[in-house]
């Protein structure tokens, strides 16, 4: 599936965006998803030794794609497209390889 097709899709399941306080609920959901992502790998150094191949793959699958639709959705609340999302950071993701500044800190790098 592309980006497009994906966001397309995820509308369909989205509250309408004049729906009050709707920014507010996408960008805390997507805070709270990314959240449970950090929870099940904090569970993994806590309860498995930091053995990474014990991360449910199946369940990380889900988390990820509950991480997808907020990100999808609220892109669309300001007209981006998210295949533009996507574009957009490998180009800045590629520019820093060309400059070797990949690792370090801060956006503008």
């Amino acid at each position: 599936m592309d980006l497009t097709a994906y966001q397309q899709a995820a509308l369909r399941t989205a509250a309408p965006r004049d729906k009050q306080n709707e920014f507010l609920h996408l960008v805390l959901g997507l805070v709270g998803e990314s959240g449970e992502i950090a929870e099940k790998v904090k569970k993994v150094i806590r309860d498995q030794d930091s053995d990474f191949t014990k991360i449910d793959i199946e369940d990380l699958k889900k988390e990820l794609g509950d991480v997808l639709w907020y990100v999808a959705v609220l892109a669309d609340y300001f007209d981006i497209p998210l295949n533009e999302v996507g574009e957009k950071n490998i180009e800045k993701l590629a520019g820093r390889q060309q400059r070797a500044v990949l690792g370090g800190s801060g956006d503008n790098r």
